[in-house]
């Protein structure tokens, strides 16, 4: 073959893998968008339209998976991972809500990887259901979501593997950092209870 012959066929490939490559860029983009709605509908009470939107990001996860089969390169990418991150943060903190059993990555098709920087990720998006609890002013059943942020975190600390195989470290930082302030404001909350509840006693008493 000569170069002209060798570019071709060089050019056919790359051409189809970019469009892929853009292809997938779309559907990575509504899976964010369509978990980040979900997470919204779930603070908001909206179970409904929260089911609805991690369905079709389900399907677009599967699409995904799908249309990269046999492009490894792409599908195993910094802008894939993310999108399977929102996706699982999203499914689990649906599954918790509703008291549901976890997915397994196998279950839901996903990269074990991807799924434990996810699992990090929920445990932020537990903190904002635990300081919504506090605002209400549910401070036992916050204490709850304190406790299951405390098992979750213990128990992604014992992934330990190098950067190059799962940037996981990262997220258990973020975690523990996440820990730290929610027990500062819980126990505040608590502090701030007990005071209230000794005021009280002491108008009752006048």
């Amino acid at each position: 073959m000569n170069i002209s012959e060798i570019i071709g066929e060089i050019r056919e490939v790359l051409d189809k893998k970019d469009e892929l490559r853009e292809e997938a860029l779309k559907l990575t983009r509504e899976i964010v968008r369509l978990s980040g709605d979900s997470i919204k509908a779930l603070h908001r009470g909206e179970f409904k339209t929260a089911k609805e939107r991690l369905k079709k990001a389900e399907e677009l996860v599967k699409r995904l998976k799908e249309e990269l089969k046999g492009h490894e390169d792409l599908y195993f990418t910094g802008y894939v991972q993310n999108a399977h991150q929102e996706y699982v943060e999203a499914l689990l903190f649906y599954r918790y809500l509703l008291g549901e059993e976890f997915p397994s990555p196998r279950e839901i098709g996903i990269p074990e990887a991807d799924y434990a920087l996810g699992i990090g990720d929920f445990i932020g998006e537990l903190r904002r259901y635990f300081l919504t609890l506090l605002l209400k002013g549910e401070i036992e059943r916050a204490q709850e979501v304190y406790a299951f942020m405390e098992k979750v975190y213990d128990e992604l600390v014992t992934l330990e593997y190098p950067k190059g195989l799962v940037n996981v470290r990262q997220k258990q930082d973020q975690a523990r950092y996440i820990l730290e302030r929610t027990l500062e404001d819980l126990t505040r909350a608590k502090i701030n209870k007990d005071l209230e509840k000794k005021l009280e006693e002491w108008r009752n008493e006048l």
